[in-house]
């Protein structure tokens, strides 16, 4: 089941209402039937601001000024199957529509031709020549997420000091007029001692907590091309004469 063009595709854009004259929706496409290329469904934007389409048959419908009357209840229509209006009807999506509205698989819409398509044409001799245009938007989304971590680790550091130590040294001075009387000073011969401190150096090691840097996290906003590319339909209309044609 697709949606190719057909005569009743003069119907999208118009309002769908129910068998009572309740507005529905927008009918946004027409599907036919693969087989015979007859219209089958129509889908009718519903829910808040048009977010939602639902499908309903074309049989039993039949124009009611600008609008498409359809045979069915807006609830019923409005509570029909979810189907993504995706351009093709699967056999089983279809055949779920058939049993939601109590159709016979196959049940196609009535003969009815010319009113919708003329609501777009100026006149019988004229068509209207139509065309998709690529719309391109911009929303922002999560990518990724930064986050400032501080963790304790350690190093280690090596530093060279210069200690002093002091050590004994003999000195001897031999006896002179000039140190004679302090060298003869006391006993001629007896036992004695001298002691003598020895001062050394140490290391004391101490560390204290000092700043080096405040840090934070900041964003940029790069730009950058990102190309698109998308398939848009657009219609052309030719002529098929056996006789020259002037444009």
């Amino acid at each position: 089941m697709s949606n190719a063009h057909f005569d009743y595709d003069a119907w999208v854009g118009h309002q769908a209402v129910d068998r009572d004259g309740q507005k529905i929706g927008t009918i946004a496409a027409v599907y036919n039937d693969d087989q015979t290329g007859g219209p089958e469904w129509v889908t009718v934007t519903t829910g808040l601001f048009g977010s939602k389409q639902t499908f309903a048959p074309i049989a039993g419908a039949k124009n009611s000024g600008d609008d498409l009357q359809l045979a069915y209840a807006k609830e019923k229509v409005k509570g029909a199957p979810k189907v993504e209006p995706d351009g093709h009807l699967e056999a089983s999506e279809e055949d779920e529509l058939y049993r939601y509205y109590g159709l016979d698989v196959g049940e196609s819409a009535p003969a009815a031709k010319g009113t919708p398509a003329q609501r777009y044409d100026a006149g019988d001799d004229t068509m209207t020549r139509s065309e998709e245009e690529l719309s391109v938007a911009k929303q922002s989304k999560e990518v990724g997420r930064a986050r400032l971590v501080k963790r304790v680790v350690t190093e280690d550091v090596n530093v060279t000091v210069p200690v002093q130590h002091e050590e004994v040294r003999l000195e001897r001075e031999a006896i002179t007029d000039a140190n004679r009387a302090q060298a003869m000073d006391g006993a001629e011969i007896s036992e004695g001692e001298h002691e003598m401190v020895l001062n050394a150096e140490e290391v004391v090691v101490s560390k204290r907590v000092v700043p080096q840097e405040r840090v934070k996290l900041a964003k940029d906003t790069v730009t950058e091309d990102q190309k698109v590319a998308e398939t848009v339909r657009k219609e052309q209309i030719d002529v098929d004469s056996d006789k020259p044609v002037r444009q």
